[in-house]
């Protein structure tokens, strides 16, 4: 067993300097950045936190701190109580089955109280998460991540550009998607057209319903959605101490049925409470439908009218029948797609949070409804997440870490396919740099819900604009393929293999075409479609009819066609099945790339420690815009060949680089490629070029540490920076890089007396007692050896990935020993400690 996990702070080896590694400390977490340099003893000076103009300053909560301080809970525990007590009412109404315009008011008083509770978490959060968006939004202008499209014609609201590094972050992180998803998945990926005919989205109900009503300035035609109108308003007028309880009270009257309005409602309000334009104060025009898709038209004749896709879901439905095949035949299969969304918003807004024109990636993930495990699901199940379940919003409870195997286990998340999903959507998240203290996922409260939605948890990601909706993981149940279904006569199903053939009775209902043609001409084949969809329960309800009243009126969406007998055959027979046709369900995760290009922005951001005006952008390597800056120290033609060397190397391994061989200081320089997000610096100086090989630094942005090294071991280097953590990097330059020392060693409670001996003299020749006593090596079983891995680090981690660290770094430096690699637990021998300690130490770089 081991008896403790030490570390080893700044202690002088044979010409090497040893420094600490903590999980605690990750290179991309730190809002406030200071370098690594300071002398052993120097004690550590406190993070200096961002101070801002009042009028600039931006809360936003760091959430588990909140939660873990008692003094805030104390201040936030009246409104959690305020928000259960009408949790526990609209439960005790819909128990009662109570009308439901009560249910609806109680469900407007519980999100207000919501909303306070909310608002007053982030007002709350402590000092250091302060943030100053107007200093990040300068930097991205100034650096041309992106910019509002046609700027230099005035602009158009809710379209961006994207410049050369917001071009470039947003295809590395569609790559790093892609990767995740697709390739390590084995999906089935689409690449379908943005253009939809309209009876395509006719049935996906997206014509009827995706639309808002809007209300515009009557003097600058200025346009507002008119239910927001209506709320903000109402809610204005609710905090106001100079309104009658009576006017309040018709108000909430008025929030409680607003999701069920029509024009003339809403126009109706608007005149009875004189609601003017919020911003001019002028009048309002009448209500208009506004739909949200921005409609076109496909050839010359302008009769085949269509949509610019407002999601890519339809083009997967569309083509489920090809994919099933593709697949074999088989389910569960999944199918995934990239691409463009458009929803003509009437108020665009928060720059990349609300925009018209957005890529979305979306999986659409097809199952047997009756059958929703997931083979791969026991890999993630102690994946824990932050998880906002709709009983914790209703109790005024605050979102809280579960593992997703104990959610799923006990119901909280549906069913283990959307667990799954929910766990690989926080590994990608975490893995492009989102700050995991600022994700949750929430769930769908039973009005949020789609009518025909099983199960909705949308990741939500802290911001400076609150928490914003990036990715919406839904059980779609098998809504949208029985639409299509319905509008084709095109069957859209699996089949299921039955344990042993079932005989079933069938009873069809068969148009004689031939009369019916005569009679509805070119209505027959619409009716034929709707006779063949009908159930076997109502194609025996029409024959009864037929017999009873010698006639059968047939309603297809509103319209009545009269059939008398001749004109329907009702068949009936007995057929045995091997085969059960099945419509699948569908478990949809869509992501919003570019609110997640947003918040991993904002959680980017960074000032050097002491310097609030230095600002600049950690990305984490894997998603960086440009990976590497090329500096040389100066203009000299000698440079030149070590600069060719070093674009070479690079170009091997596929790194992108940027040459800044401008004027100024290196330090100017640095500052600079720091600011647009390149994490590593390649200096080339006159060092450079007098060896054979060639010799380079390079330096880390966040941290400002350096190493020196050969050119042609550069490119392997950073290209292991870019897709693994610092404590695999080849570990002859790992203690150097970063100021990391990564050597690891065990204090075990079975050690002889020889081995103790031998680390005592060992570490008694590098150091006097009174230093390395400070540095806390306790003595439990009488040897002062040591892990060298704090106790955080090592708590974190699994048994297993601290054996590959053993094996990784005792492979490089205990060259004498056998085998190196031992197991946690397994007596240490004498001579395994003595010699392995003089290697280690002895071995140069």
């Amino acid at each position: 067993m081991l008896s403790g996990y030490l570390i080893l702070k700044n202690i002088r080896t044979t010409q090497r300097l040893l420094r600490n590694f903590s999980s605690d400390t990750k290179f991309f977490k730190v809002e406030v950045v200071s370098s690594n340099r300071k002398t052993p003893l120097q004690p550590q000076r406190k993070s200096i936190a961002p101070r801002f103009e009042k009028k600039t300053r931006q809360k936003i909560s760091d959430y588990l701190k909140q939660m873990a301080t008692p003094e805030i809970e104390a201040q936030l525990a009246p409104l959690r109580a305020a928000v259960k007590e009408y949790g526990d009412l609209i439960r005790d109404l819909k128990a009662k089955q109570a009308p439901k315009i009560d249910i609806d008011k109680a469900v407007v008083e519980l999100k207000a109280r919501k909303k306070l509770l909310e608002e007053t978490e982030i007002a709350l959060a402590p000092k250091e998460a302060s943030f100053d968006r107007l200093k990040l939004e300068d930097l991205l202008k100034r650096r041309f991540f992106y910019d509002q499209s046609f700027a230099i014609y005035g602009g158009v609201t809710g379209l961006y550009d994207f410049g050369p590094m917001g071009c470039a972050l947003k295809a590395n992180m569609l790559q790093q998607w892609r990767k995740h998803f697709i390739l390590e998945e084995g999906m089935l990926e689409v690449d379908c057209t943005s253009l939809t005919p309209e009876p395509v989205l006719k049935a996906s109900g997206h014509v009827d319903r995706f639309a808002d009503w809007m209300v515009k300035d009557t003097k600058n035609g200025e346009c507002f959605r008119a239910d927001h109108l209506i709320k903000n308003s109402i809610e204005k007028l609710m905090n106001d101490k100079k309104v009658s309880a009576e006017v309040k009270k018709d108000g909430e009257d008025v929030l409680a049925r607003l999701e069920g309005f029509d024009d003339k409602d809403m126009h109706e309000v608007i005149t009875r409470f004189k609601f003017k334009s919020p911003i001019t104060g002028n009048d309002l025009t009448e209500p208009i439908a506004f739909n949200l898709m921005f409609p076109t038209q496909i050839g010359p004749t302008g009769d085949f009218k269509a949509f610019l896709r407002p999601e890519t879901a339809q083009g997967i439905f569309v083509n489920f029948k090809r994919l099933l095949e593709f697949n074999q035949g088989k389910l569960p299969f999944a199918a995934a797609q990239i691409g463009l969304g458009f929803r003509n918003e009437i108020s665009p807004r928060q720059g990349l949070i609300r925009v018209r024109e957005f890529t979305m990636c979306e999986i659409e993930h097809f199952v047997d409804p009756e059958d929703k495990r997931f083979p791969k699901f026991a890999k993630v199940a102690d994946e824990k997440l932050v998880l906002f379940s709709a009983c914790n919003q209703l109790d005024g409870a605050p979102a809280r870490e579960v593992a997703i195997g104990e959610a799923v286990a006990n119901k909280t998340v549906a069913n283990e396919t959307l667990g799954y999903y929910m766990a690989r959507c926080h590994q990608f998240l975490m893995k492009v740099g989102i700050d995991g203290r600022r994700l949750r996922f929430r769930q769908h409260l039973s009005n949020e819900m789609a009518h025909y939605a099983q199960d909705c948890w949308d990741a939500e990601i802290l911001t400076s604009y609150g928490w914003i909706e990036c990715v919406g993981n839904a059980d779609r149940a098998c809504y949208d393929l029985q639409q299509h279904y319905k509008a084709t006569n095109v069957k859209l199903v699996a089949e299921k293999k039955l344990p042993e053939p079932v005989d079933v009775d069938i009873v069809e209902a068969q148009a004689n075409m031939a009369l019916l043609g005569k009679k509805y001409k070119k209505e027959a084949k619409k009716i034929q479609t709707a006779l063949q969809q009908l159930t076997s329960e109502q194609v025996t309800a029409i024959e009864q009819e037929l017999l009873a009243k010698k006639l059968y009126n047939l309603d297809i969406n509103g319209e009545k066609f009269e059939l008398a007998p001749d004109l329907v055959n009702i068949k009936k027979y007995s057929k045995k099945i091997h085969v059960q046709e099945i419509t699948p369900s569908v478990i949809e995760p869509s992501y919003g790339i570019g609110r997640i290009m947003y918040a991993l922005l904002e959680h980017s951001f960074r000032q050097r420690e002491g310097d609030e005006q230095r600002t600049f952008l950690a990305f984490k390597p894997l998603v960086a815009p440009i990976k590497c800056s090329i500096l040389p120290i100066s203009a000299n033609d000698t440079l030149v060949p070590v600069m060719d060397a070093v674009k070479e190397e690079l170009s091997h391994y596929e790194l992108s680089y940027k040459v800044d061989d401008s004027s100024g200081t290196i330090g100017r320089r640095y500052a600079r490629t720091d600011e647009i997000g390149i994490p590593f610096g390649i200096t080339v100086d006159f060092e450079s070029g007098k060896t054979t090989p060639y010799t380079v630094t390079i330096r880390h942005a966040e941290t400002m540490s350096q190493i020196r090294l050969e050119v042609s071991e550069l490119g392997r280097l950073i290209s292991d920076l870019n897709i693994r953590l610092f404590d695999s990097v080849n570990p002859r330059y790992a203690q150097q890089l970063l100021e990391i020392e990564m050597f690891t060693f065990c204090s075990l409670d079975i050690v002889d007396e020889k081995a103790t001996k031998a680390s005592e003299m060992f570490l008694g020749q590098l150091y006097n007692d009174q230093k390395w006593r400070s540095f806390g090596f306790v003595t439990n079983t009488g040897v002062r050896m040591i892990l060298v891995l704090d106790a955080t680090s090592a708590a974190s981690l699994k048994d297993q990935e601290i054996r590959l660290i053993f094996k990784r770094f005792h492979g490089h430096y205990c060259n004498t020993i056998s085998n190196p690699f031992y197991e946690i637990g397994t007596p240490m021998q004498s001579k395994w400690l003595d010699e392995g300690i003089r290697d280690l130490y002895s071995t140069s770089d």
